[in-house]
């Protein structure tokens, strides 16, 4: 395989890339794609051009987006406001059915990208190929869901086509309702569903900061939890990571989070010993 044609020159070294394809080449690797960062355009771009190089290059992923951002410019739009419970949207019907249709409609724009780009991919979300069956959260929060269920073989099924799997953190309950989950908690679920070998995060972070601020490039479940107990980790970050220790404590080898703000990360990740953020391993 000519490397030199697939990769970008900023990307990581070529000569280190063939042990690392070797290395995930009969494995899956699940990225969530969301935050706020991520309606910016040239970041997009580099998003689909990182994972249409991984699929050229004959990896196995599966993309999980969010959709936050957009979903709050509707509901502004819409003059709707929201209120939060545990970092979690409240979602009456009127709500629920804004955000379908925002998450659906960035589904279809990441599936055109990457065709665009040369690679195929295959939209998996409540109106077409829906994969997870949910519990609701509570009935405060409304139309918000918890994957209960997830079917696996579509997945499997699109990834032996050479299509990437695009899914949307949407799930059906009871009569076919659709119901929003948090973005990370529905890539969570479906890498511990399919023991994926790594789950990467994107964020808008460096990844997991210790007290002097420092990024910590690797690091264990046990050490984690420490900093949680401590308070080094707090706020926003702590769901994170609570969906990283969940997925490697079921099944999933390593967790990354990592910046989607630097160019070619996923690359990075993947492809060098540096890596771009944070591994959480058990």
């Amino acid at each position: 395989m000519n490397f030199e044609k697939i990769l970008p020159k900023n990307g990581p070294p070529i000569e280190g890339v063939s042990k690392y394809i070797q290395k995930y080449k009969n494995e899956l690797i699940v990225i969530k794609y969301g935050g706020n960062v991520f309606i910016d355009r040239d970041i997009f771009n580099n998003f689909i051009l990182d994972i249409s190089i991984l699929n050229k290059l004959g990896l196995s992923i599966i993309i999980v987006h969010g959709g936050g951002p957009r979903i709050k410019r509707e509901l502004d739009r819409s003059n709707i406001e929201t209120k939060f419970i545990r970092g979690l949207r409240v979602t009456d019907k009127k709500i629920i059915n804004i955000v379908e249709s925002v998450l659906i409609d960035f589904n279809n724009d990441i599936v055109n990208s990457l065709k665009n780009a040369g690679s195929k991919a295959t939209s998996i979300n409540t109106k077409e190929n829906n994969i997870i069956e949910i519990i609701p959260e509570s009935e405060e929060l409304g139309f918000v869901g918890i994957p209960n269920k997830i079917n696996i073989d579509i997945i499997k099924n699109t990834i032996e086509k050479n299509s990437i799997p695009i899914i949307s953190p949407l799930g059906l309950g009871e009569n076919n309702q659709t119901y929003n989950i948090n973005g990370d908690t529905a890539a969570g679920a479906i890498a511990k569903s399919l023991k994926s070998r790594r789950l990467l995060l994107m964020t808008n972070v460096a990844g997991v900061l210790n007290k002097e601020n420092k990024l910590i490039e690797e690091i264990s479940s046990s050490e984690i939890s420490e900093m949680i107990k401590n308070k080094t980790i707090t706020k926003g970050m702590i769901p994170k990571i609570n969906t990283c220790l969940d997925a490697v404590d079921n099944g999933v080898t390593a967790v990354g989070i990592i910046d989607g703000r630097k160019k070619h990360s996923i690359l990075f990740e993947l492809f060098s010993d540096k890596g771009s953020g944070t591994l959480i391993r058990k």
